[in-house]
């Protein structure tokens, strides 16, 4: 497998770092410290053309491969997670439109998704319905013409700014994952639409999640495709956003052992750099390994959807893995540092905070292991 990038993809490429290397990196912590919401780097991040970076030309973005972006979210989340979860928060809502939508719903939002004037949230998550989206209960009933939407959202990043929101609800209780709908909310334009303040978050405390009412009726072409097309073009969206979780958590994993190895080379004990013992080379060699394979498996999905292949497992894989070494990762960096490592003022511990969601979010750990090997029988 090649990772190779054309030339046009490289200088993007190469933009997107400097960018995180200069702006992004020196406010991550004041972000992380304050809570401010990573929206603040919003107008910038449009005019760099990385709001658009998941969508094809046609559609507003660039129409980079997907080897390209999981590069991109790689060093935005290096420099800072919060703002890469802002962003690929946002993919995922234009991501749901592009796959699911109606060719209306993409022509009013996905040109203005792409620059960045209309941020997005993928609503699918519930408080009673986390690893099982059958489960659901928040419903879509006929209403007219219409739909009258009713039910609670939880831990839905970019709610509170969102101005399109792709909102998962079921059209028929008894049907399971089949009766599940998707419908394109605009909270601006739709009464009915509650967010609650932002929820106080462990880590990414500047990527905001928030809890979201329901009890609206949107316009009537508000639905996404056909009446129980919604946990495909969900599954779908999950596939693209696990690679893209894998990338965050190697991008933090990377910035982690960097630090690792800039302060084993400086720090000193005993009138020698503590890179020069063997113990704590093996832990210098077990991460560089695990990080290497990290990145290996996230652009073998990567590699797999540009080629429009069947992806699902190698996304569970590769999220699986990277985001429980990333963890170890950022761990051992930690412990390299001693106890100026458990101190506010260098970012180890908001590494080890902001990489603990990656286990969680976009299906934990388990359910990753549960599709691996769903995937493995059935063949």
């Amino acid at each position: 497998m090649t990772t190779e990038l054309p030339d046009d993809e490289r200088l993007m490429l190469e933009t997107v770092e400097r960018f995180a290397d200069d702006v992004l990196k020196p406010k991550a912590g004041e972000l992380d410290e304050r809570g401010t919401f990573a929206t603040v780097h919003l107008p910038a991040l449009a005019e760099l053309g990385v709001m658009g970076l998941n969508l094809p030309e046609g559609w507003g973005g660039p129409g980079v491969s997907p080897m390209a972006l999981y590069r991109a979210v790689e060093a935005i989340a290096g420099a800072c997670g919060s703002t890469a979860s802002m962003v690929t928060a946002h993919f995922l809502a234009s991501d749901a439109i592009l796959i699911g939508g109606t060719e209306a719903q993409r022509q009013a939002i996905l040109p203005a998704a792409a620059a960045g004037e209309k941020l997005g949230a993928f609503a699918l998550t519930e408080p009673q319905a986390g690893s099982n989206p059958a489960d659901m209960g928040c419903r879509a009933e006929r209403d007219g013409n219409g739909w009258r939407l009713s039910g609670v959202k939880h831990f839905i990043s970019n709610a509170g700014a969102a101005d399109f929101i792709v909102v998962f609800a079921k059209t028929d209780m008894a049907a399971g994952a089949r009766g599940i709908s998707a419908f394109l909310v605009e909270p601006g334009k739709t009464e009915g639409v509650a967010v609650s303040p932002p929820e106080r978050t462990m880590g990414l405390r500047g990527g905001h999640v928030f809890e979201v009412r329901f009890d609206c009726v949107p316009p009537s072409d508000a639905l996404m495709g056909a009446e129980g097309s919604g946990f495909r073009t969900a599954m779908k969206v999950l596939d693209n956003g696990r690679v893209e979780v894998a990338a965050q958590a190697t991008g933090i994993a990377r910035a982690a052992l960097d630090a690792a190895l800039s302060w084993a080379k400086q720090r000193q004990v005993g009138g020698h750099p503590i890179a020069e013992f063997q113990g704590l080379q093996w832990m210098l060699a077990d991460m560089a390994t695990e990080l290497a394979a990290s990145r290996a498996l996230g652009l073998d999905a990567a590699a797999k959807r540009g080629r429009g292949e069947r992806f699902s497992m190698e996304a569970s894989m590769a999220k699986l893995f990277a985001t429980e070494a990333a963890s170890r990762i950022a761990d051992r960096a930690l412990q390299i540092h001693g106890g100026y490592g458990y101190s506010r003022e260098l970012p180890l511990e908001r590494y080890v905070r902001d990489l603990r969601i990656f286990q969680i979010y976009e299906g934990s750990s388990e359910i990753q292991r549960n599709i691996i090997a769903r995937n493995l029988l059935a063949a």
